[in-house]
């Protein structure tokens, strides 16, 4: 099945204060044993999450079901671990919207559907401090202009078109892509020596 194009991110949202919030503290690294993304989603910021004895903002009753995180500079960074963004996803998070992020962490988001935004630290901070005043609030962001709604106040956002035009085309997920040319797939399989007893003739 081809993949879904994205254009649209709603919900309410959870915000995240501080800088160079790396990847092992969105998922400590001994929750990597498994060998699946299954069940990341109940600890992420695990060690973060013990520390504030339940005051931290993922364990809040307010944002409970929040999809949009709103975080500061240089999130993601660290080690490369695709858990990240994983047990961010499964959590529930559908967009990542901060002052900067660290390459790779981005690019991981996007092979998720999970688009990362920039914006000016002046803007990112009154969307956090929004959030924290009014939780309930329903944020409503269109890739195609990459600016967030809410209430009636609005924020210019930046994404680079190249990711921008794979979310809005649906060319997001390579996997995806590659199992709905499932026929020329076989074909091509077919063609090559190595599937068919090929041997070395040296």
């Amino acid at each position: 099945m081809t993949p879904a194009p994205i254009t649209l991110v709603e919900g309410r949202g959870i915000a995240l204060q501080g800088h160079d919030i790396d990847t092992d503290r969105i998922i400590p690294a001994r929750f990597l044993k498994s060998i699946s993304f299954a069940g990341l989603g109940n600890h992420v910021f695990a060690d973060d999450r013990a520390a504030t004895g339940g005051c931290h903002p993922f364990d809040r009753p307010e944002h409970q079901g929040a999809r949009m995180l709103v975080v500061n500079r240089n999130f993601g960074c660290g080690s490369s671990r695709e858990h990240a963004p994983q047990a961010l996803r499964r959590w529930g998070i559908t967009a990542v919207i901060g002052e900067s992020f660290a390459e790779i962490f981005a690019s991981n988001c996007l092979a998720l559907g999970m688009p990362c935004l920039r914006g000016e630290a002046g803007a990112i901070g009154e969307i956090q401090q929004l959030i924290q005043e009014q939780p309930g609030v329903d944020f409503c962001l269109p890739l195609a202009t990459s600016t967030l709604h809410g209430l009636d106040r609005h924020w210019p956002l930046m994404m680079e078109s190249g990711p921008q035009t794979m979310l809005l085309s649906g060319c997001w997920d390579a996997t995806g892509l590659l199992l709905s040319h499932g026929d020329e797939l076989r074909r091509t399989a077919l063609r090559l020596p190595y599937f068919h007893n090929f041997a070395s003739t040296r």
